[in-house]
């Protein structure tokens, strides 16, 4: 089975702004734009429900503006 390489990117907000994620493929193709917070959207960009554990549970240990890669 093929691995799927995804990159994730935590941008930190400003003022109103909110905290985002971006998820990048490995071509580094935007793929995924979220708040943190909105279960909902992780689920719809990983359409996999494993994956969006593994995704909720890193969130908070990524530190913002680092590129994180991830393999599933």
């Amino acid at each position: 089975m093929e691995k799927t390489v995804f990159y994730i990117l935590k941008i930190k907000g400003k003022a109103k702004i909110p905290d985002y994620i971006q998820v990048r493929d490995e071509n580094f193709t935007l793929i995924g734009y979220f708040r943190p917070d909105r279960d909902e959207k992780i689920d719809k960009t990983f359409n996999n429900e494993a994956f969006s554990e593994k995704i909720r549970e890193m969130i908070p240990g990524i530190p913002y503006g680092k590129i994180q890669k991830v393999e599933m």
